[in-house]
């Protein structure tokens, strides 16, 4: 072997050679002490897989929280959904898209006046009452599409006290019905 050509060329002593064939035999049963850059090294590995892993768990339990939301929210929905009518079309603005609802025309006043909400309900949007919709705003309140008695409860505080040169109070003379039909 290339160990052998070297002892002859004179390149090593039979002490290095010696020494260099132990050093090989404790590595390869495994005797040999690791090096203080590789226990640092090995220390590193683990503080990296141990955070990874930290990360991985909070992804998991993110995901999860997620979910067990979603099935809370749909399982409101389902034990608390108000039969819609056929009688007409009520339109809303879900998003940047305008939607419609097929509803009683009993139920449109009851819409406007915040006794009713729309709510997403998986690909579809349905009518709740409006305790049920309170209790699905404080689990996931992007699920609400329709409130109007929300919108109406956060107006009259919002508009409490208009300045008196301030165009809110000028068009607060002209009241724009909730039940519009358009």
């Amino acid at each position: 072997p290339l160990q052998d050509q070297l002892l002859k060329a004179g390149l090593i002593k039979k002490q290095q050679l010696a020494q260099v064939v132990r050093q090989q035999q404790k590595a390869r049963d495994g005797k040999m002490p690791p090096s203080a850059a590789e226990a640092i090294d090995a220390e590193r590995l683990r503080a990296e897989k141990a955070e990874r892993d930290r990360q991985l768990e909070a992804e998991r339990r993110a995901a999860k929280e997620t979910a067990e939301r979603a099935d809370r929210v749909r399982q409101i929905i389902e034990a608390n959904r108000v039969r819609g009518g056929d009688d007409s079309d009520y339109r809303f603005q879900d998003g940047d898209r305008i939607l419609s609802l097929r509803i009683a025309d009993r139920q449109r006043p009851l819409l406007a006046r915040g006794v009713l909400a729309i709510v997403r309900d998986g690909s579809g949007h349905t009518l709740v009452s409006a305790e049920t919709a309170a209790r699905l705003r404080t689990i996931d309140p992007a699920v609400i599409c329709v409130d109007h008695g929300l919108a109406a409860s956060s107006a009259a505080t919002a508009n409490a006290a208009p300045a008196p040169d301030s165009d809110e109070a000028y068009y607060q003379r002209f009241q724009v019905p909730d039940d519009l039909v358009w």
